[in-house]
């Protein structure tokens, strides 16, 4: 194996805040010692009948204080696993901290499981409680309840509309958070006297892109490890005041758990709740954050969007977007040649502050993470005057380990440099290989799988990569997603996959050729391009027929054509097929992180890639 690189670096002991995350026993203390200081400042906002709405940092201390001995009142003892299905909201937070308070494990699950995943999250876990937000989400819990027989407990958020409960007693919020605060507060700081950075805060799923999702013991020192890195960042590059972070990403994955709850915690910031996809746009001019945590396909959504509304605006505007993404191309690391800062100027006086403002105007930086992100897709949001930061990682630690930063030199093609108490070293078959207080103390009930992912305390995190001159990741693919062709080539499929859903034709791809003579691909063609292919050859739009169509396939034969222009010979699709569906969650092809399910396409389109090899 290569020597370790960049050994973690110490930092000023002087900021507060970093002094406090290295000092806090668990999580819970974070949370009160932010909530004391910031008091009845905002700190959760929801929009609720056409308007936001904001509890302060004093009201959810003591909501977290009351549910959290109301769940020791209702049986629930230290260690317990409580499982959390809820869509993001204020309850959401309040729940998962008054879950730790209590002294049991919060076990965050997504809300678009199935009966089955809640059933194999149920058993595995152990859970003897389940918070519930609404009726609708509990439908397909309560089978898997039956299933298992080991839930005694659920609480719902919202009127559960009472059914005959069998084996488990109902609970209404409202009644749990009801109550004297002040001595729930003193219960609770007694309670969490006795938690230390080594015990388990929670089990985290992963999210199933190889097989059955795994329960990830994260502990309070690998979150509060986390949070500070990220912080580290926050401090040295952009100064923290008034900072606001907008909720998107399922808080159930690690990388919002983290990022979008703790991190916020941690900087005393105002956490705002998004209503969803269809309202996000509208949710960022209104709530003006200054920090999103995002996955990249939310940015290619963002880009293809930014790309139309321009288009539109006439030729000057149309130049001014040319001109900014090619002086960003020419730009090295950040900066601009001579030549081009005039231009450059201009472009920042008339389109990015337009850009901006769809952003809210106030965004310091956007941070992509959860999957690969396409350094065009990260260099078209430079050329437009905002701040995009990659960072990478897995839920196996924490979530991050490294993230891109201006001080770093950003470089789009690299996932920037280890954060702070990150050890990274490469093994010689170029596995990343990850080390520190943020790594996993190991999978729920796997003790088998747990002792070959950590060995000799390293992470062996399965991303092959390696480090540029300047200590920074570059990551080249999954080493189990790897192609590997009949001539024992290695192909990168996500790097394909990206290039291919940039272009303008093509909404989702994956590429195949394990053991194959060549790379052939599953595409989902882009819906408002073939709505505007349909309209312009007179034909009906029905995508089903339109794929059926010769026309149609050779038009998406050409962003086959213009991608494989950029890739090298053992890249290139040869072949392709179309998919009968798009990849979503609901048909478990995407997980709700959107990255694919390799092994579900795979299953599901199996003859049809073998097809692509005999035509």
């Amino acid at each position: 194996m290569h020597a370790p690189t960049l050994p973690p670096v110490a930092d000023p002991t002087d900021d507060p805040i970093l002094q406090d995350l290295d000092s806090a026993k668990n999580l819970v203390e974070l949370f009160f010692k932010r909530a004391d200081e910031k008091g009845d400042a905002p700190f959760l906002g929801r929009k609720e009948d056409g308007e936001w709405r904001t509890q302060s940092w004093r009201e959810v201390a003591q909501q977290i204080s009351l549910l959290a001995e109301s769940l020791r009142r209702i049986g629930l003892n230290e260690g317990d696993r409580v499982a959390l299905v809820s869509e993001n909201r204020p309850e959401w937070c309040i729940a998962d901290i008054a879950i730790m308070a209590a002294g049991c494990i919060s076990v965050p699950t997504y809300i678009t499981n199935t009966e089955r995943d809640h059933a194999h999250i149920l058993d595995n876990s152990g859970a003897r409680a389940v918070i519930v937000s609404n009726a609708k989400l509990l439908s397909p819990l309560v089978g898997a309840i039956g299933r298992t027989g080991i839930v005694d407990h659920v609480i719902g958020i919202e009127d559960l509309q009472r059914q005959q409960a069998g084996s488990f007693e109902y609970h209404n919020w409202d009644a749990l958070v009801a109550g004297d605060a002040d001595a729930a507060r003193q219960a609770v700081e007694a309670r969490i006297g006795e938690i230390n950075r080594d015990d388990t805060a929670c089990l985290i799923y992963t999210s199933g892109t190889g097989g059955a999702p795994r329960g990830v013991k994260q502990h309070h020192g690998s979150i509060l490890c986390n949070a500070a890195g990220a912080a580290e960042i926050l401090i040295n590059d952009f100064g923290i005041e008034n900072e606001r972070f907008l909720s998107f990403l399922p808080l159930s994955h690690a990388y919002e758990h983290t990022g979008g709850q703790y991190l916020p915690i941690a900087v005393g910031a105002e956490i705002f709740y998004s209503q969803g996809l269809d309202k996000l746009a509208s949710n960022i001019e209104e709530t003006r954050p200054t920090i999103m945590v995002v996955v990249p396909r939310l940015f290619e959504v963002l880009r293809t969007r930014i790309i139309k509304q321009v288009s539109k605006q006439g030729r000057i505007a149309n130049f001014m977007m040319d001109n900014a993404l090619k002086i960003s191309e020419h730009s090295e690391e950040g900066k601009k040649r001579k030549r081009d800062r005039p231009l450059d100027f201009l472009i920042e006086r008339t389109l990015r502050p337009k850009i901006r403002q769809k952003f809210g105007g106030r965004i310091k930086a956007m941070v992509s993470g959860g999957a690969p992100l396409n350094p065009e897709v990260g260099n078209f949001f430079d050329a437009m005057g905002l701040t995009m930061l990659q960072g990478y990682g897995q839920t196996e630690a924490g979530p991050v380990m490294s993230c891109n930063r201006p001080a770093a030199g950003l470089k789009m093609d690299t996932v920037g440099p280890p954060m702070r108490g990150v050890e990274i070293k490469i093994a010689d078959d170029g596995e990343i290989l990850c080390r520190g207080e943020l790594v996993m103390h190991g999978y729920w009930q796997n003790d088998a799988e747990t002792a070959r992912t950590i060995v000799d305390g390293w992470l062996h995190t399965g991303d092959i990569g390696h480090l540029d001159e300047r200590g920074r990741i570059v990551i080249t693919d999954r080493k189990k997603d790897m192609i590997v062709n009949d001539k024992g080539d290695n192909v990168a499929p996500q790097k394909i996959e990206g290039m291919l859903t940039l272009q303008p034709e093509i909404a989702q791809a994956m590429v195949s050729g394990d053991k194959r003579p060549y790379v052939v691909g599953l595409i989902v063609p882009d819906a408002e391009w073939a709505l505007e292919w349909a309209r312009a050859n007179d034909e009906k739009f029905d995508l089903k027929r339109l794929q059926e169509l010769p026309a149609f396939k050779n038009a998406v034969r050409g962003a086959l054509d213009r991608t494989n222009k950029d890739l090298s010979v053992t890249e290139k699709v040869r072949q392709f097929t179309f998919a009968d569906e798009a990849f979503s969650i609901e048909n478990e092809e995407m997980t709700p992180s959107m990255k694919i399910r390799r092994h579900k396409i795979r299953d599901r389109y199996q003859a049809q890639i073998d097809g692509l090899y005999r035509s």
